[in-house]
């Protein structure tokens, strides 16, 4: 219980901050654990300035428990250990408490706000700065680039499984980084594979802007067997659209040949509906099988065609 000589002393606060990618919000409870208000403020450095003079304009700060701080609370947790605010790290509600109290991005503030007054929330949130945030930058990177380069090794190696006679023999005892200087053949001639030349031809993605296209593998290709540009209008032929070369390319993929039927196409691109009746119900259901890429590239080319075709239109 409050004493006189307390009363003529700075209110003690708390304060909790639910935080979010474009916004946060806060709420402040004091030392009984009584709301004393919530209040959003934009995920910015002049949201943060605007929160922080808000909860000190509620009384004496004592702490901030804030949500998120290894995600979308990172940077107003630095911002509060600057300005020397002491910051606690808040994990996710507890889902019982929720469900009896509702969810809300208020209640989610003031819930912060209790966890760390009571203690329950006191774990130190990680500063995000200096030599070891570095380090971990640099270690993303670099966990990336190995999955990268794991993943386009055993594709290469998945290719020299089911390749020609003639390719297997030659790359088939070789390691993976000599396997790589070995771009594909011609069209024509798949099983003759030529050395990169200049180490250029080897390179995986579409050339850089300025260079020349037939330098690079694709421009070598035939006109329906290049990758394809994103969907969209064609360069110097205003009105046009199209879906790419890509995506048309996904239905044959393993159908050498065309479809006998629309029918047979449907199937093979998983978009034929599936008879899912029973008793005196009638109904059916999408189909989720068939060819996945497949599905995927009809549904590029019927939206872009319903963006500008009037027979598809109509």
């Amino acid at each position: 219980m409050l004493t006189i000589a307390d009363a003529g002393q700075a209110r003690l606060v708390t304060g909790g901050v639910d935080t979010h990618a474009e916004v946060h919000v806060a709420g402040m409870v004091d030392q009984a654990g009584r709301v004393l208000g919530t209040r959003e403020f934009p995920a910015d450095a002049a949201g943060y300035q605007a929160a922080l003079a808000w909860m000190r304009g509620r009384g004496e700060l004592v702490k901030v428990g804030v949500e998120g701080t290894g995600s979308y609370g990172a940077g107003l947790a630095r911002y509060l250990a600057a300005e020397g605010v002491e910051v606690t790290e808040v994990i996710r509600p507890n889902r019982q408490a929720r469900r009896r109290r509702g969810k809300s991005d208020a209640a989610d503030a003031v819930a912060a706000a209790l966890a760390a007054l009571n203690g329950e929330a006191s774990g130190t949130p990680k500063s995000g700065d200096g030599a070891v945030e570095s380090i971990r930058a640099l270690r993303v990177a670099r966990r990336s680039a190995v999955k990268a380069r794991t993943q386009a090794g055993n594709q290469l190696r998945d290719l020299i499984i089911t390749a020609p006679e003639q390719v297997r023999d030659k790359l088939a005892g070789l390691a993976t980084a000599q396997r790589a200087p070995w771009p594909p053949g011609s069209p024509r001639r798949p099983h003759r594979p030529g050395r990169r030349r200049e180490g250029r031809d080897g390179r995986r993605g579409p050339p850089p802007p300025g260079a020349d296209r037939r330098d690079h593998p694709a421009g070598r290709l035939p006109g329906c067997a290049r990758p394809a540009r994103r969907p969209g209008r064609v360069p110097g032929k205003e009105g046009r659209r199209h879906s790419g070369r890509e995506h048309p390319a996904h239905h044959g993929r393993r159908q050498p040949g065309p479809a006998a039927d629309r029918g047979e196409l449907a199937a093979l691109c998983g978009a034929s509906p599936v008879d899912a009746s029973s008793g005196k119900q009638r109904r059916h259901r999408l189909n989720r099988g068939g060819d996945r890429q497949a599905n995927s590239a009809l549904w590029r080319i019927v939206f872009t065609r319903m963006a500008c075709d009037p027979r598809t239109q109509a």
